[in-house]
């Protein structure tokens, strides 16, 4: 490609051209039968179809395609959260997800007025970063919006994405920091610049925090009343 950069519109919504890149090439092959006993064994966590991970969510599933069966965190632990921003339209970036051709999706979408679509299990490993170590450690939440267009980075989805990392911070006791919570653009080896210079990190870790707290106390009321 010499010395050209791929946008990343052009990787998200340009089609089956460009993809995430070389890192999604030969997931399944080397991986399914590395760890195929967590299916055989009958270790493999139980699924559900349409079921969601995080409450609220609407699910909208990804192709079969863009992300890799597992059985997390069994078999990878988790223990980063990336912060993407789609390029595009919340309707742009499920359409993509759907497509086999596209080999990229991220776990979540979340819209601008605060709506979120899970379009890959938690226990899955999601083609979002271009980097397959971090594929396997991470869940990836998109942002619909532009990282030129501040303005598209409303209120809503700060909270509502705020409550998503919360969850799964919680979920699998991830600390709310920036060595945790990253950027795509510091994922190593990609090309990205996403989410960009706009987005707010200390009011989003502030809101993440914030969110934390909220959800343990009340699990912690819940449990002292049964």
């Amino acid at each position: 490609m010499g010395s050209e950069r791929i946008s990343r519109r052009g990787v998200l919504i340009g089609g089956a051209g460009v993809v995430v890149g070389a890192g999604t090439a030969g997931y399944a092959g080397r991986d399914e039968i590395r760890r195929w006993w967590w299916r055989a064994s009958g270790r493999e966590r139980p699924r559900t179809d349409g079921a969601v991970d995080h409450a609220g969510a609407e699910w909208a599933a990804a192709s079969s395609a863009n992300w890799r069966r597992a059985s997390r965190p069994d078999d990878y632990a988790v223990d980063r959260v990336v912060i993407h921003v789609v390029q595009g339209s919340y309707g742009d970036a499920l359409r993509v997800f759907r497509d086999p051709l596209h080999e990229a999706a991220a776990h979540y979408v979340v819209r601008k007025d605060g709506h979120v679509a899970q379009t890959v299990r938690e226990l899955d490993v999601a083609f979002h970063s271009g980097n397959r170590a971090f594929n396997e450690r991470s869940i990836g939440i998109e942002h619909e919006g532009y990282v030129d267009r501040p303005a598209g980075f409303t209120d809503a989805m700060y909270a509502a994405s705020a409550r998503l990392a919360a969850d799964i911070c919680a979920r699998y006791g991830i600390p709310v920091d920036r060595t945790h919570l990253v950027a795509h653009s510091e994922v190593p080896g990609t090309d990205h610049t996403d989410p960009g210079p706009h987005w707010d990190w200390n009011r989003y870790l502030r809101l993440v925090k914030l969110a934390k707290e909220a959800r343990e106390a009340k699990e912690a009321k819940e449990a002292a009343a049964s």
